[in-house]
């Protein structure tokens, strides 16, 4: 299984990676710096949160890595990893109809409640961790 052991790197693609599930204690790394924005996160084996200019982004119970976390208009997508099965939010447009896709296959059509948040269990199946994409309908 992987970790992010920096807690929160850029990728040479231009996505990042972040968390580490693997911690016993509550560990966080903020002023980071990517693509004109300020990151911040905090990971260890009971959460995983990332936050984009104070605004919340991602959280993940337990605690998770995620690899190749790319957001843009209309999708986000990432890996995530995690010693258990994991139940992930993320903040996206309020009110709006997503498809997530787990491994390339339709977990169905969901809305986002009026703060935008749109949580996500999904069960491992293996070491490898699972491709999420969210795709706004």
């Amino acid at each position: 299984m992987a970790t992010v052991k920096e807690l929160l790197r850029a990728e040479e693609d231009g996505t990042l990676s972040f968390g580490d599930y693997t911690l016993d204690k509550k560990t966080k790394l903020d002023n980071f710096e990517f693509e004109g924005d300020i990151y911040k996160v905090k990971t260890f084996k009971e959460i995983t949160k990332l936050e984009k200019n104070g605004m919340f982004v991602y959280e993940s119970v337990p605690g998770s890595t995620v690899e190749n976390f790319s957001a843009a208009d209309t999708s986000v997508a990432f890996k995530v990893s995690a010693p258990e099965d994991v139940q992930f939010t993320l903040e996206l447009e309020p009110e709006s109809e997503y498809e997530v896709f787990i491994d390339e296959v339709s977990a169905g059509k969901m809305m986002t409640n009026l703060s935008g948040k749109l949580s996500v269990s999904v069960e491992f199946t293996s070491d490898d961790g699972v491709v999420v994409e969210v795709v706004k309908c």
